[in-house]
């Protein structure tokens, strides 16, 4: 099993910047793609950006140039770090770390499992 918890976030403002931390402890070789998503009032969860195991961040286009996302893999954990830069009001939202949890050789699409942290609320003032 995985253990998904993020930290960081808070109060920042329009222009500054803010960090999120996910730790996300189990098997690691099962943890084939790790992602940030945010969820505003009102609205639908969507994707921050993501990195598959081996691979390069991904971004939405709203985001790219000013967020960027890194990756650790450990024994038995891996990290997913978010740095957020130049931020907007508008990207006040309650930020959430996924897992998708694949332990097969093959990965396509839907094989694998969502794992959700609990959520970040992260407010950004003007």
């Amino acid at each position: 099993q995985v253990q998904v918890v993020e930290s960081g976030g808070g109060l920042g403002q329009a222009g500054g910047s803010l960090r999120l931390s996910c730790v996300a402890s189990g098997v690691t070789r099962c943890m084939y793609d790790m992602g940030w998503f945010r969820q505003s009032p009102g609205k639908e969860r969507e994707l921050v950006g993501h990195i598959v195991r081996g691979g390069s961040a991904v971004y939405t286009d709203s985001v790219k140039g000013r967020f960027t996302i890194s990756r650790e893999s450990g024994d038995d954990k891996n990290t997913l770090d978010l740095q957020m830069n130049n931020l907007k009001v508008e990207e006040t939202a309650v930020y959430f770390c996924q897992v998708v949890w694949f332990c097969g050789v093959v990965y396509s699409s839907g094989s694998g499992a969502d794992i959700w942290g609990k959520g970040i609320p992260v407010t950004v003032a003007s």
